[in-house]
């Protein structure tokens, strides 16, 4: 019996995606770096702080990017929410970590046009019940901060640990990463940060030697937080035929299975034969 694995777009068996929080104006030379090596990034915003750029709120991490460019800067990549005013939140009440999260979707929504259905947890606080509400409030997944140092998919969408901050291993995991190739494995590096940090590490050639260097493989998909988990929960709809024969696809959007070494594309509402 040939083996039936799940697979990235085009049968591919690796996935980069990045995380940036804050909105901040070194966002643009990031952007500009990730457009120019084919790599897609997460935006993490807040909604309340876009136009108050005051020195209690600036003073060491820089301006915010303004509203109007919002739309444009950020285009081919994902505006998911931080948080309105970024609280701390596990010690806030859950009527107040309500409203933080929808206003700031809202507001991100009438912004970029579609909707925005991910976060990350300001300060990087959280706690169970904040984790239980975020379904009834449209979000489908939120990252946690720290590093993982691996490759694995998440195994909680509200507990989504990166592999690694941009200062922790970065050139030495994107090593590791290309080199891998047992294609019965699925593998996702994510990366996290904040753009500003580079301005203040004064570092930009760590991101721009990582970028030239795993940007535009052949063999590497190029996603979104929320592409991720939205092509994952496609191909977990997909329904097999007992014997392996064929396979039907429920969901609207395609997914890639290899069965042996042959790849096939399972377009949505379609049933193919595998054998």
């Amino acid at each position: 019996m040939d083996k039936i694995y799940k697979c990235f777009p085009q049968g591919k068996f690796k996935v980069l995606t990045m995380s940036y929080d804050d909105g901040k104006i070194p966002d643009k030379r990031l952007i500009k770096i990730f457009n120019e090596n084919g790599i897609k990034g997460t935006f993490h915003l807040n909604s309340g702080y876009m136009e108050k750029n005051d020195p209690a709120i600036t003073y060491s991490y820089g301006k915010r990017i303004p509203k109007e460019e919002i739309k444009d800067l950020y285009e081919g990549h994902e505006v998911s929410c931080h948080t309105l005013t970024h609280p701390t939140i596990a010690r806030c009440p859950m009527t107040q970590v309500i409203e933080q999260v929808l206003e700031d979707r809202k507001a991100l929504e009438a912004i970029v046009g579609y909707p925005v259905r991910g976060l990350s947890y300001p300060n990087g606080s959280y706690n169970n019940e904040i984790e239980n509400m975020l379904h009834h409030v449209g979000i489908e997944y939120s990252r946690i901060v720290g590093n993982s140092d691996n490759f694995e998919l998440p195994r909680n969408y509200y507990e989504w640990k990166a592999t690694c901050h941009h200062n922790h291993n970065l050139l030495k995991l994107a090593d590791e990463f290309i080199a891998l190739d047992k294609k019965q494995y699925m593998y996702m590096f994510y990366v996290w940060g904040h753009s500003y940090e580079f301005e203040r590490d004064n570092n930009w050639e760590l991101i721009e030697k990582f970028a030239k260097k795993i940007g535009k493989r052949e063999d590497v998909w190029y996603a979104t937080n929320i592409e991720i988990v939205d092509y994952l929960k496609v191909c977990d709809s997909l329904l097999f035929a007992a014997d392996g024969s064929f396979v039907y696809n429920p969901s609207a959007a395609s997914a890639w299975i290899s069965v042996g070494d042959v790849v096939f594309e399972i377009p949505g509402g379609t049933q193919v034969a595998l054998k």
